[in-house]
């Protein structure tokens, strides 16, 4: 579930997070230095927050059909494809695939990108949960990590990705990755002095002094104002996401006053990008048409990767330049002695429009300690929207005015407002990566939804993506076959990774369907269910929470089931041996016995899902999850929840 808030929550979760202490058991916890790891993207924006304009180049810009990949793109995948194969020939050989030659066979396939796996990642949305449950998981699957390339774990298949998708609090960690130079999560949660992810204060609070934050609380709260207020008095619509992208950066990105000349196109001038040794990484948001207040499961999915911002929906069915997002388009085109804008694409916007839920927090600010400065541009931001427009963030000029007028909702509309890509319950970013275009085999997603009564997943987004897949806005993507949710817990299919889309015998020809890794959220060495609206954690839980990722992940490095590494590596391969023809090694046969869902339904009510440590548990001085859970149940009927399913 997320939640849709009718009242004042911010006091509600205040207090709560400093209610963790874990003992020094972390031993994955690396001794790095953080910022010899943090060298930061391109800070391009010409005048910080503030977009600007300034002559088109000769060879303006223009909307493009989404009919094929960017060029840019489909240049830099030839680079990338070639770049996973050692990293792939190394964690396919050590996951130890009995009686398959891996190592052989990925040197078959290595000069033909058609037939070498092709494997994505994608990491759902749930706030700090789910940056930090999926923070474990990159970490887990990252060759970077210190000691993470031994029997039972998983590091390189970070490096073995393609793509790498995120939404929402997946979003912020995919953001924080590489706006911070594709760092390491052990660099970004390190407890050096001046490090990067410090949660202990909330975004409300701003952050400590220390490294390269020199702010104190006001001039925090002057700066979120001074940046907003920069942005419209340059003539640009602003929305409740500037202030709230504004204020992640503090936390996510490691630059003074939060970076706020990062933009989100800076990514592709990055150099570990530009020589593609890192995963093409993409955040999604929702459309919102114009009259509309619920999010449908057919609205039109944005993404927002390295190079351009649009939708393959067959909706506007177009995609921008990143870098002139906030200029002028019209039908397609910009107007004759029209300028071009740069910097709007900040990336703490970008992140914050994939997470535009949390907006609901500064709708709330009566009451509570934030300074008057913050609460007159808030207000005034108000003044300009409706009710119903409060949350989400403004896109104007709406770079798809007048294109595809036939079928775009948003074509008659100078403004196009988008928002949290997990609001039609696609709360994992899966969208971008069952494109044809693609051409993923394999999904590893990562789900720290908060479905259940007591905050764990059961597989809704899945469930999401598969209808939606059977509907006309599929455009001609597909998906496997998913259960319903009763089924999912009933067979427990949401307590362990499970594979969706083992039998291929009845799918079409030529049809690339991938296969889906399932990874929800689970207790190995703590509770990892927390609110999705907690804004704040201290450093402790953090590092328990990232700990359990990176057990859920692994299966405890296979402790759980040893047979876990090997059916990983049969995963990536499925796809890639079914097109070629290879016999499916015996081994990978009994894991797909093991993990695939095999077509049963069970759609009884389940019993109240309350699962509990599968290893020994991290000790939490106040008394760990199910008691804070409680609490946090309560603070939500006190604060005036309206809870709905997402």
């Amino acid at each position: 579930m997320k939640f849709s808030l009718v009242a004042s929550v911010v006091t509600a979760f205040s207090a709560g997070a400093n209610a963790y202490a874990i003992s020094a058991e972390d031993a994955y916890l690396e001794g790095l230095t953080a910022l010899g790891h943090l060298r930061r993207a391109l800070p391009n924006s010409p005048n910080g927050y503030t977009p600007t304009s300034r002559d088109c180049p000769s060879n303006a810009p223009s909307v493009r059909a989404a009919a094929e990949l960017s060029s840019q793109e489909t240049a830099w995948l030839e680079r990338r494809r070639n770049n996973t194969v050692e990293p792939m020939r190394d964690l396919l050989t050590r996951l130890n695939i009995t009686g398959f030659d891996a190592g052989s066979y990925i040197d078959r396939v290595s000069n033909n990108a058609s037939e070498l796996p092709n494997i994505g990642i994608a990491v759902s949305g749930g706030g700090w949960r789910a940056l930090m449950n999926g923070a474990g998981a990159i970490k887990a699957f990252d060759s970077r990590t210190d000691n993470n390339t031994g029997r039972g774990q998983l590091g390189g298949l970070l490096q073995s990705a393609t793509y790498l998708a995120g939404l929402s609090g997946g979003g912020w960690l995919v953001g924080s990755i590489f706006i911070n130079n594709y760092t390491t999560v052990g660099a970004l949660q390190s407890h050096d002095a001046g490090s990067t992810w410090q949660f202990e204060n909330s975004v409300l609070e701003g952050p400590d002094k220390g490294g390269l934050q020199i702010l104190d609380t006001a001039q925090y709260y002057g700066s979120l104002s001074d940046a907003v207020t920069g942005k419209r008095d340059a003539g640009f619509d602003v929305s409740l996401t500037d202030v709230w992208g504004r204020a992640l950066s503090f936390q996510l990105i490691n630059a003074t006053d939060g970076g706020p000349a990062y933009t989100w196109s800076s990514i592709s001038l990055a150099q570990d990008f530009q020589d593609a040794n890192t995963p093409f990484p993409i955040l999604v948001a929702d459309a919102r048409a114009p009259g509309e207040t619920l999010i449908p499961g057919n609205t039109t999915v944005y993404e927002f990767n390295a190079f351009e911002m649009g939708t393959w929906d067959p909706t506007a069915y177009g995609f921008i330049p990143m870098q002139y997002l906030g200029t002028n388009f019209t039908a397609g085109s910009v107007p004759n002695n029209d300028q071009c804008v740069v910097g709007f694409d900040n990336a703490g916007f970008i992140m914050g429009t994939s997470s535009s839920l949390f907006n609901q927090f500064l709708l709330n600010l009566n009451g509570t300690d934030i300074p008057q400065s913050l609460r007159d541009i808030v207000s005034s931001i108000l003044n300009t929207l409706s009710s119903d427009n409060n949350d989400i963030a403004d896109y104007t000029p709406n770079p798809f005015f007048h294109y595809n007028p036939q079928s775009n909702p948003s074509a008659n509309s100078s403004r196009l407002t988008l928002v949290d890509g997990g609001e039609d319950l696609q709360n994992i970013p899966l969208h971008p990566l069952i494109q044809p275009n693609r051409h993923v085999d394999v999904i590893f997603a990562v789900d720290s939804s908060a479905d259940t009564e007591y905050i764990w997943p059961n597989a809704t987004a899945l469930v999401a993506t598969y209808q939606r897949s059977l509907a006309d806005v599929a455009n001609g993507t597909t998906f496997p076959s998913i259960p319903d949710q009763n089924t999912i817990v009933n067979l427990g299919l949401n307590t362990h990774p499970t594979f969706f889309g083992c039998d291929t015998s009845n799918m079409t020809d030529g049809i690339n369907v991938p296969l889906v890794v399932y990874i929800p959220n689970s207790p190995y060495v703590t509770y990892s269910n927390f609110s999705t609206f907690q804004l704040s954690t201290n450093n402790s839980y953090r590092d328990a929470v990232i700990l359990n990722g990176q057990n859920v992940v692994t299966m405890g490095n296979g402790t759980v089931d040893e047979t876990w590494p090997a059916c990983a590596g049969c995963a990536i391969l499925s796809r890639s041996l079914e097109r070629t023809r290879t016999d499916i090694p015996e081994v990978c046969n009994q894991c797909f016995e093991r993990f695939c869902w095999n077509g049963t339904v069970d759609s009884r009510d389940p019993p109240r899902y309350e699962p509990t440590v599968l290893l020994g548990e991290i000790n939490i001085a106040n008394s760990a999850a199910t008691r804070s859970i409680n609490w946090l149940a309560a603070g939500v009927a006190a604060a005036g929840f309206v809870i709905t399913t997402i």
